[in-house]
């Protein structure tokens, strides 16, 4: 239902929430871009403020993944050498939290950094996945979806 929504009423926000982490399900419909979409885990669904916050983050284009779903893509197994493995520790957990939707702000918080050092990061993170500043392209998604690829 959720990919139909997406391929016949592009830019309708969508916010999931399952019983079930569906990595191949988020997969497909990150496809086409993590803009206004958020897949959430229900169990996970217990603090009203972080709900309501990650329903506004979906509706004004962001997105919002569940940490435990990032975590299930991070640890799938993979093969040769990929994009990521340019990327410092610090850098991946930079990516891993822009996949939850979290704004750098947020990253900050979450890190104790200050916001312009995650901005560095970030900066850093499009340089090493060879992501060039273009006026059709969203760098910050297409990171998030290089780093969900690579973990699948």
């Amino acid at each position: 239902m959720a990919a139909t929504i997406r391929r016949d009423c592009p830019g309708t926000a969508v916010l999931l929430l399952s019983q079930y982490i569906e990595t191949d399900s988020v997969l497909d419909l990150l496809r086409d871009g993590a803009d206004h979409l958020g897949y959430l885990l229900k169990d996970r669904v217990s603090d009203i403020d972080d709900f309501v916050a990650a329903l506004r983050r979906v509706a004004c284009g962001g997105s919002a993944i569940d940490p435990d779903l990032v975590t299930r893509l991070v640890g799938r197994p993979h093969r040769g050498h990929r994009p990521l493995d340019e990327l410092s520790p610090r850098e991946r957990e930079v990516l891993r939290l822009m996949a939850e939707g979290r704004s750098n702000r947020a990253i900050g918080a979450a890190m104790f950094l200050g916001e312009r050092t995650v901005e560095a990061h970030v900066r850093s993170i499009f340089v090493k996945l060879g992501l060039q500043s273009e006026p059709d392209d969203h760098r910050r998604v297409l990171a998030v979806l290089t780093y969900l690829r690579a973990e699948s």
